[in-house]
């Protein structure tokens, strides 16, 4: 009896409804784990890789997907109506998935490669560090970058005055070189960069003796750079066009500048709101009156209501984070209220809190009250406990 072949989507792992995307992304995921080649002699490896390929081949094709849908296994074994007849991979988008798998037998990168033409330079990346107040309201700061600039002597070409580079003999200028491999469906084509000329097209055979045939003076260079107002912890902000040179002719890449925000003793931030705690006495909460908060526009008064509570949340509008897009739309400045109970009291202020106590619902005699009467609902004879202790009166 014939082994029953798994359901396609539970062998790539995936959903009845996913799409070409996901469906190539989860056969390279598994052509890249039990490829025979990176599985040499492993029997099970090569079965599941020939069953991933079987079940890709069919998904990927919309007629054999609307088949096998319809159908199932049967569409491809001569058992429905219609069906393929037998199965063959014919169809199959296998290309840039196994550009992926021997790109790296190859140690390149993908099929498609890039060409010689004119490409941008790498990006630079530093890091600068600007304090709480700096980071609502934007600043300037200063920083050094390690840049390369065009030799004055070859004016970047990299080869010595007098000569001109010339065009590659490994690549005939192209900048690409082909690789091929044998796989399980046959031969497969790689192209990468010319290792000779580094995908440029051409080579200098009397370099320059300032820049030693890179066409560049490696220097440091200061620059002045803009924060803008409202950037937080761990944000950049980009300076075009100062990054590495480009690549046969190509524009330089832009400097990256990671933005580190000091902690703040007081204030901290939520996108653009700013949250802050400050104590209240006791007499301002039970009273009212007038408190001072700091805020990153200074100090402000605000006037507590009679009877507020502790952990009180009030909203000063307007004093929070500037947005990026309109530095004059601010988030808001949200206040904790936390009412301060004094540690230590005069005799004097003692006796006055007590009277006020008393005036107030005598609070302090609440336990003495209840315990009293506990006594006098139980039995009167035995107002403690057979082991001559106090009752308690909560048991």
């Amino acid at each position: 009896m014939a082994e029953q072949k798994r359901d396609y989507y539970e062998v790539l792992g995936v959903d009845k409804n996913a799409d070409d995307a996901a469906l190539k992304k989860a056969y390279r995921v598994l052509a890249k784990k039990y490829h025979p080649d990176m599985n040499p002699g492993d029997a099970e490896a090569e079965k599941k890789f020939k069953e991933a390929s079987e079940a890709y081949a069919v998904l990927s094709d919309p007629e054999k997907r609307r088949q096998y849908d319809q159908f199932g296994h049967a569409a491809f074994d001569g058992g429905a109506g219609g069906g393929a007849g037998g199965f063959d991979f014919s169809g199959a988008d296998f290309g840039d998935i196994f550009g992926d798998i021997f790109g790296d037998f190859f140690g390149g990168g993908r099929s498609r490669s890039q060409s010689n033409g004119p490409m941008k330079g790498a990006n630079l990346r530093t890091s600068v560090h600007i304090t709480f107040e700096e980071a609502v309201f934007g600043c300037k700061k200063e920083i050094e970058l390690a840049v390369k600039e065009a030799c004055k002597t070859c004016n970047g070409t990299g080869a010595k005055p007098g000569t001109s580079p010339e065009t590659c003999p490994k690549c005939g200028g192209k900048g690409q070189v082909v690789f091929t491999q044998q796989s399980f469906f046959g031969t497969v084509r790689n192209v990468q960069p010319c290792p000779e000329c580094q995908g440029s097209g051409k080579v200098i055979k009397d370099k320059c003796p300032d820049c030693r045939g890179t066409g560049y003076i490696p220097m440091k260079k200061r620059y002045s750079v803009d924060i803008p107002a409202g950037i937080d912890n761990g944000q950049s902000t980009r300076m075009p066009g100062l990054g590495e040179p480009g690549v046969n002719g190509g524009p330089r890449g832009d400097v990256l500048i990671e933005v580190i925000v000091k902690p703040h003793p007081i204030f901290q931030r939520q996108d653009f709101n700013i949250f802050s705690t400050v104590p209240v006495s006791f007499a301002v909460a039970a009273l009212g009156g007038e408190i001072v908060i700091d805020t990153v526009d200074g100090k402000v008064i605000y006037d507590v209501k009679a009877g507020t509570q502790t952990d009180t949340r009030v909203r000063l509008r307007g004093k929070g984070v500037p947005s990026w897009r309109n530095k004059d739309v601010r988030g808001d400045h949200y206040v904790t209220l936390v009412v301060q109970v004094p540690d230590k009291l005069r005799p004097e202020a003692k006796e006055l809190l007590r009277q006020f106590d008393e005036l107030t619902g005598d609070t302090l005699r609440a336990a003495e009250r209840a315990s009293a009467e506990q006594n006098k609902d139980g039995d009167p004879k035995e107002p403690n406990g057979k082991d001559g202790k106090k009752k308690k009166f909560w048991k």
